[in-house]
């Protein structure tokens, strides 16, 4: 895979590189063919010109053409790079998805993000370049406990809960507590998981039932059963529609 730094701070670019190199050295599963840098659009597109890249890591806020504008100009080049926006600043997250954006991640940049992001890009260039899904790696979800770096296959999450400062993922095996916030976890997982509750994210496919329940401490009354754990998780009024929506085959 070839990956393209944009960005106009040095330091930036280095530590990029450095977490880069380092995934391509580990077991993390990264083939590294390329890495190049850039220090502005102009020169960006200069370098995807000279060797087109699979995967450009983009700042926004840059001098000149800023970041959302350079991706929107990629979207005309024969073969489009993946995107995957790196900044300081959360407040354009839903400009960047509006452009196609793979994912966004926010300074500092966590080395399991980085690696998670990576991973989805070089599924997604498999597939369009025809490789046969047996091939494709299987999905991980790469979370953090206590200081370890896990890779939880993301067939076996089945909840995950927000509790206090922090979150908490249950498998048929094991629980894990996270450090995530369970909105980025959603985003990660995509759409075969879905919030039944502000505090509580369900695997799509461990859902059993959805009935009325014993009323939870919000008194909405509903809760679905997820199997193998044999629980059952309220579902707010707010999100009784998602549910119904996801468990029948629609977008949650």
């Amino acid at each position: 895979m070839r990956v393209l730094i944009v960005d106009d701070e040095p330091l930036a670019r280095l530590r990029l590189r450095t977490l880069i190199e380092g995934l391509a050295a580990s077991d993390a599963g990264l083939q590294l063919d390329a890495l190049a840098e850039a220090g502005h659009a102009d020169e960006a597109l200069q370098a995807l010109q000279a060797a087109p890249a699979d995967v450009v890591l983009l700042d926004i806020q840059m001098p000149g053409r800023d970041g959302l504008r350079l991706a929107q100009a990629l979207q005309s080049l024969p073969v489009p790079p993946v995107v995957v926006f790196v900044t300081a600043h959360a407040e354009h997250a839903l400009r960047a998805f509006e452009l196609q954006a793979l994912d966004y991640l926010t300074k500092p940049v966590k080395r399991e993000r980085l690696q998670a992001a990576l991973q989805r890009a070089a599924q997604q260039q498999a597939l369009l370049r025809g490789v046969t899904p047996a091939v494709v790696p299987e999905p991980v979800l790469v979370v953090s406990e206590r200081g370890r770096v896990l890779r939880v296959p993301v067939r076996e999450v089945l909840v995950l809960k927000a509790e206090q400062k922090y979150v908490t993922l249950r498998t048929a095996a094991q629980a894990v507590v996270l450090d995530d916030s369970l909105a980025d976890l959603e985003r990660r997982l995509g759409p075969g998981f879905v919030r039944v509750h502000r505090s509580a994210l369900v695997a799509v496919a461990a859902i059993r039932a959805l009935q009325p329940h014993a009323a939870g401490d919000d008194g909405d009354g509903w809760a679905v059963r997820v199997a193998p754990l044999d629980e059952w998780l309220p579902v707010s009024r707010r999100q009784l529609a998602a549910v119904r929506a996801a468990l029948e085959g629609g977008a949650a």
